[in-house]
């Protein structure tokens, strides 16, 4: 196992060096090369923990993560653009590479929120939702139906393409709102969103991170849910991750840890109804961690019907 996990750190840190020394990480088939074989390097279910890594391969992992960031921002724009010279650019969605990974992971994180939350959200907030704002797509077609979604993006230039996106679909376009704001600078509009989720690339690294999770902490209505993407195992070298201790002023309620092409960890939080005590979350007060599988996922909505329900362990039945 030591001897898998070296030949993984000594892959990753090869494929690092070629990817640090491209001229451009825009589109092309030598960068789409680089990043694919990357991908796969790292989404194999591996035991690694990468905070137990020396310290020049967390330095490079911290340097990956961000290129990362940066190559699926212009992957992001180049797909915005051509999707945004099409007459109905939702009817191709599916020329993104990706596209069918946004489905499984938006039924799957709709699958989660549904176990823990009592009515249909009337506003959610999505905090970096970019050029190409598919989780928020995905979920204002396919499960939230009356659901009125706020996109939140620093860049006014992703907003505009991502608006693009759905001004010629009379449905969707009345119910995605996109703002740009840095999201430090939003604070009482926060109170109006019964869920708020935070994009894997919004924070690149902890101190970051953790920053805009106290804001919203400190914002978001008590009692309202936050949905995060984390990574685990050797996934961790392609996105940040979230602890269950980095969520102070929130309660964990689960965490799931997918095992198929979903890259993405999903984190679930409720905030506390009232200022809590600093409590250990290490000590068992109220989070959950998933067991490491991503099982098949039958499409439902428990406002409907309570009979069938995603394999997910919640600390209700912890502490029944």
């Amino acid at each position: 196992m030591v001897c898998q996990e070296e030949q993984l750190v000594e892959k990753v840190c090869e494929l690092y060096e070629q990817i640090s020394s491209l001229d451009s990480l825009k589109p092309s088939k030598n960068v789409d090369m680089l990043f694919t074989q990357l991908v796969l390097t790292c989404m194999p279910y591996s035991p690694i923990d990468v905070t137990k890594l020396n310290k020049n391969v967390q330095e490079i992992r911290s340097k990956l993560i961000r290129l990362c960031g940066v190559a699926e921002g212009h992957l992001e724009n180049h797909y915005s653009t051509i999707l945004g010279s099409y007459e109905n650019p939702l009817d191709h969605l599916h020329i993104f590479p990706y596209y069918n990974n946004y489905l499984k992971l938006g039924l799957l994180e709709f699958n989660i929120l549904s176990q823990h939350i009592t009515n249909v959200p009337n506003k959610i907030a999505f905090v970096g939702s970019g050029p190409l704002p598919l989780t928020s797509i995905v979920l204002a077609s396919n499960h939230l139906l009356s659901t009125t979604f706020h996109n939140y993006d620093i860049d006014p230039m992703a907003n505009l393409n991502a608006r693009n996106l759905v001004i010629n679909d009379p449905e969707l376009s009345n119910r995605m709102v996109f703002h740009s704001n840095d999201i430090l600078d939003v604070s009482n509009e926060l109170q109006e969103f019964e869920v708020v989720y935070l994009a894997a690339l919004v924070g690149m690294d902890k101190e970051s991170k953790n920053r805009v999770i106290d804001h919203l902490a400190k914002f978001m209505a008590p009692g309202s849910f936050l949905m995060l993407r984390s990574a685990h195992g050797a996934r961790a070298f392609l996105y940040p991750v979230v602890e269950p201790n980095d969520l102070k002023g929130f309660e964990v309620l689960s965490v799931f840890h997918p095992t198929d092409e979903v890259i993405n960890s999903v984190v679930i939080a409720r905030k506390y109804p009232m200022p809590m005590p600093n409590i250990s979350l290490d000590q068992g007060h109220g989070s959950m961690i998933l067991p490491n599988k991503c099982a098949e996922i039958q499409v439902f909505n428990p406002l409907i019907n309570h009979g069938n329900m995603i394999e997910e362990l919640t600390v209700e039945e912890k502490h029944s």
